[in-house]
């Protein structure tokens, strides 16, 4: 194993083990305080069911643990004892065109990790969702979804695959803006046809039926400014019980998905409110915002990606016979990684801050926290969702804040 190896080896290693340090200092802590009851709570929760609470987190947790391991020790394989280079070099003997060899290649590694995950994702659903009565997928459903999503995925990654290696080959030097470019556009293209074409094939879209409901989300979303064009629910029911809602669409005109569980467990002002936040969220343009730094972000990426695989090192550092675009850019792939862990926290930092203003958009256009603060509860309530987590667990991995320390900031308003 080289220097370079070794080093990219111990970094690896040592962001893992501060992953699992963190997660260990949040079990202890549920633990610790999981059987109290929140004061904010203490009208909606009792003992039996904050227990239960407790008890979900910590399975899942474990769990996790369980997986991650499990596919850390697949890397570890994969990466540092020679199976890339055994892989890499099995392909290239097929003397493959260019861009074919690099969608096998992809779907290969693709279809891998998705039959790798089959047990870990049955457990889950299964055993565990069940287990604490959020499961409702039978099997002839699960199955019908895993048979969608590997031909959905075959066909994306077909598609930008294709695309980007035909840009690499037809641009030597200029391949990095080109790619770039090309993936923007593609998500953007997805954010529009998704709601109509990738979203149906998994759930049935409804009107909603509630007129009041949906005169009322109408009267809000055009004092916020917000064109809509349908409010629909989704029959997620028939796979978890588990309550959300959602805008979708990209562009001056939005559309309105909620659970039919969420229509089910809230009051009127309650899917208002939730709703509000969301549209806080369009409002305050944190969805741009977030978009911009991390298209910024994939574009000094790319760029440096393109300048390592310019001079070969990494064919060097890893061993690698046949040095190949897609051997180098699994490697990089790798490497970012490691060096992006630590902008974690400061990226759920933002998040976090954007959440308490949606939620002070909200709670100030419906002229009612005390419902947003409500539809808080009953989501933590029916979701198991943590209570107790650990602050610097939560400062590192959280998107929104503590869900007490949220309702407590919402009451202040």
């Amino acid at each position: 194993m080289t220097t370079f190896q070794l080093i990219i080896l111990f970094a690896f290693l040592l962001v893992t083990a501060f992953g699992y340090g963190l997660k260990f200092l949040n079990l202890r802590h549920l633990k610790k305080y999981g059987d109290v009851v929140p004061e904010e709570f203490k009208d909606y929760i009792d003992a039996d069911l904050l227990k239960k609470t407790r008890d979900y987190t910590v399975e899942h947790s474990k769990f996790g643990f369980v997986e991650s391991v499990f596919g850390n020790i697949l890397v570890l394989v994969f990466f540092f004892g020679g199976l890339l280079n055994i892989y890499n070099s099995w392909i290239v003997s097929f003397n493959m065109p260019f861009i074919l060899s690099g969608i096998v290649f992809f779907l290969i590694l693709s279809y891998a990790n998705t039959i790798i995950s089959i047990p870990f994702d049955l457990y889950s659903t299964f055993k565990i969702e069940n287990k604490y009565g959020f499961n409702k997928m039978t099997a002839k459903l699960w199955i019908t979804d895993f048979i969608k999503s590997i031909i959905l995925s075959a066909v994306f990654i077909t598609i930008m695959t294709a695309g980007a290696l035909y840009l690499v080959k037809a641009s030597p030097d200029f391949w990095w803006l080109f790619v770039w470019l090309f993936f923007l556009l593609f998500s953007i293209f997805m954010m529009y046809i998704s709601p109509y074409v990738i979203e149906p094939l998994f759930n049935k879209f409804t009107p909603i039926e509630n007129e009041e409901i949906e005169s009322s989300i109408r009267e809000l979303m055009k004092k916020a400014g917000i064109k809509i064009s349908r409010v629909f629910k989704i029959d997620a029911s028939k796979r978890s019980a588990h309550t959300n809602a959602y805008f979708t669409g990209i562009g001056k005109v939005k559309r309105i998905v909620l659970y039919d569980t969420l229509l089910q467990k809230m009051e009127k002002g309650e899917i208002l409110s939730v709703l509000a936040h969301e549209a806080g969220h369009w409002k305050k343009k944190h969805v741009i915002k977030m978009l911009i730094v991390v298209e910024a972000m994939s574009l000094i990426g790319i760029y440096a990606a393109f300048m390592i695989i310019k001079s070969g090192i990494l064919a060097e550092i890893f061993k690698i016979q046949n040095d190949t675009i897609f051997a180098n850019l699994l490697i990089l792939g790798l490497i970012g990684g490691i060096i992006s862990f630590p902008l974690t926290p400061v990226f759920s930092y933002f998040s976090r801050r954007h959440e308490r203003e949606a939620d002070r958009f909200a709670s100030e256009m419906t002229e009612n926290p005390e419902a947003m603060a409500t539809s808080l509860i009953k989501l933590s309530k029916d979701n198991l969702s943590n209570l107790h987590p650990h602050p610097l667990y939560a400062g590192f991995y959280y998107s929104h804040p503590p869900v007490v320390q949220r309702i407590k900031e919402i009451r202040k308003i």
